[in-house]
């Protein structure tokens, strides 16, 4: 091996030095005319713009949207909706606009195009609203006149996710939370036989629910069915699940007792069972039922299947229908203002029927309805006598309607998650 002495070393390190110095200044030096130019200072150049070449031509029609509100008038919304005098007048002859109801959206394009002068300005082109039994009325320009038109809407429905918080009523926490009052009632009645909506709901309480909802042309139309559902009431936990047209706990339980709670959806109760001092008689007598204050007029359901026992006048009950649902159940409506379609002795009745409507006929002070649960003929308290129980879901069932609950249940979870976040 060959050795160097320290100026050999010495030397041979200035000159590594001097060659990495002499390397590195060649690296950054431009190289070609490309990156020549590069390197030199950019330079703003003036440009112009012609503002009348930039901006779009105003357009020749307009598109508007409005509502027809109670009290409105079919002229005060073509005005509105910026349609000419001359096609309104044409329009109020039209007899399709007599299917136009309060708080339909009216939809319609309307001419705008000032560059021919203002002689089309307010032209209607055509316009449409949703019309009864989900037809789309359509009313188009032809020639000087209008022709309508009448066909199916095309109603596409998706799903809603809400959830709300009880503060002071099931309707105020639905009503803040954008459900629709359809919905509300329909979760009034999957959980009747869970929660007392008269006595039990409590501040703080809450809920979540999926349900359907159908539109058209983006429009919302009208709620569907509830698909699912969460109620905590009182720091107990409920959930439904809608499968073949009925609704279930998780275990396959049915939600709906064989008998409803209450025959009215929303009401409040005015007089418990037991003895109470009688209103007209000025006596304590015992009272065999529940009032229920409700406006007259109000619908009055049956709380269970069952076959019409009576239907007529009876002493102080005044207008009474008696069902009787089977060996040992039967529910008396009393004081009605009126009875249901098909209502008389014998009929077959379900769950859900109109019974009649609260009225005041009999020894009644005011609109009510008089309710009677009886056991064996035996008067019972209808708000604590225990119910019987709804058909469960059969065994050969419960595979499907597994799979169904796991589509569900994280949704539900996903709500019941976000509403606890938000009281914390």
């Amino acid at each position: 091996m060959r050795r160097y002495t320290p100026l050999q070393r010495a030397v041979g390190l200035l000159v590594f030095a001097v060659s990495s110095a002499l390397a590195a200044v060649v690296s950054i030096v431009p190289s070609t005319d490309a990156e020549l130019l590069l390197a030199k200072a950019a330079q703003l150049e003036p440009m112009t713009i012609r503002l009348e070449e930039a901006l779009l031509p105003a357009p020749a029609a307009y598109v508007r949207e409005d509502r027809l509100q109670r009290g409105d008038t079919y002229r005060g919304l073509l005005t509105r909706l910026a349609i000419g005098a001359a096609d309104v007048q044409l329009l109020l002859r039209q007899p399709e606009m007599r299917l136009l109801r309060p708080g339909v959206i009216v939809t319609a394009e309307v001419r705008a195009d000032l560059r021919a002068g203002k002689e089309n300005e307010g032209e209607l082109v055509w316009l449409s609203f949703l019309g009864a039994r989900d037809t789309l009325i359509r009313i188009e320009r032809a020639g000087q006149g209008l022709v309508a038109s009448e066909q199916p809407a095309q109603i596409v429905t998706h799903t809603e996710m809400k959830s709300a918080l009880i503060r002071t009523s099931l309707f105020a926490a639905t009503d803040a939370a954008g459900i629709p009052d359809a919905v509300a009632i329909q979760l009034a009645e999957v959980f009747a036989s869970e929660v007392d909506f008269h006595r039990e709901l409590r501040q703080g309480d809450r809920f979540s629910v999926l349900y359907e909802m159908h539109s058209v042309e983006g429009w919302p139309l009208r709620a569907g069915k509830v698909l699912a559902a969460e109620f905590t009431n009182q720091g107990r936990k409920h959930r439904a699940l809608r499968y073949a047209g009925n609704y279930y706990a998780p275990d396959g339980k049915n939600m709906r007792k064989a008998l409803l709670r209450s025959p009215l959806e929303l009401s409040r109760v005015s007089s418990g069972f037991g003895m109470r001092m009688h209103p007209l008689h000025k006596g304590w007598r015992a009272h065999q039922g529940v009032d229920y204050a409700a406006p007259a007029g109000t619908r009055v359901r049956a709380v269970g299947d069952g076959i019409v026992e009576f239907a007529g006048q009876r002493g102080g009950y005044g207008n009474l229908v008696i069902l009787r649902h089977d060996s040992r159940h039967s529910t008396w409506y009393a004081h009605l203002k009126a009875f249901g379609r098909g209502i008389r002795t014998n009929a077959r009745v379900a769950q859900g029927d109109a019974v009649g409507l609260v009225g005041q006929t009999g020894w009644a002070t005011g609109p009510h309805l008089h309710y009677e649960f009886r056991v064996a003929g035996v008067a019972r308290n209808p708000l604590s006598v225990p119910l019987p129980a709804g058909t469960p879901l059969a065994r050969h069932e419960m595979a499907p309607f597994r799979v169904h609950v796991q589509a569900l249940a994280g949704p539900l979870d996903l709500l019941a998650h976000h509403q606890v976040a938000a009281l914390e």
